[in-house]
């Protein structure tokens, strides 16, 4: 079981990594322009632009870790307790994030409404669906 979750989150943050890989080496992937891109994954009002490519690249780097800490998580004697308190410090990140999504201030400024489309339908869902990933991994670590 432990596998078959690693392996779906790890799925998911791998395909999170590529986008923002694409997006920090200045591509608009999969849409037309820069600024449609903004208005779709930022999404705070008024946005006009992509953020700083580095912060993006970071955040290809950061997931395309936490992808393989899942995997890692799926083997139940090796990592021990380091391994589980970095996959809760991700769990949080995540639950965290998808949570937000839900919150009327965070809606407040994403108001963009792409984002609000995606961010209620993809984005916070996701997010959630990660962090309990994580949960479930420690969990079944710790049985």
């Amino acid at each position: 079981m432990s596998m078959l979750i690693a392996a779906f989150v790890c799925i998911a943050l791998l395909a999170i990594s590529v986008s923002h890989f694409v997006w920090g080496v200045g591509l608009s992937w999969p849409l037309k322009n820069r600024k449609l891109l903004a208005q779709t994954v930022v999404g705070f009002t008024g946005v006009e632009k992509m953020p700083n490519p580095l912060l993006t690249l970071a955040v290809a780097i950061g997931t395309f870790y936490a992808a393989f800490i899942a995997l890692a998580m799926a083997d139940h004697d090796g990592g021990g307790t380091n391994l589980n308190l970095v996959g809760g410090v991700i769990a949080v990140i995540f639950l965290a994030r998808g949570i937000v999504g839900y919150t009327p201030k965070w809606q407040a400024i994403t108001a963009e409404p792409i984002f609000r489309f995606n961010d209620k339908r993809v984005y916070s869902p996701l997010c959630l669906f990660i962090g309990l990933g994580f949960l479930s991994l420690i969990l079944l670590r710790l049985i």
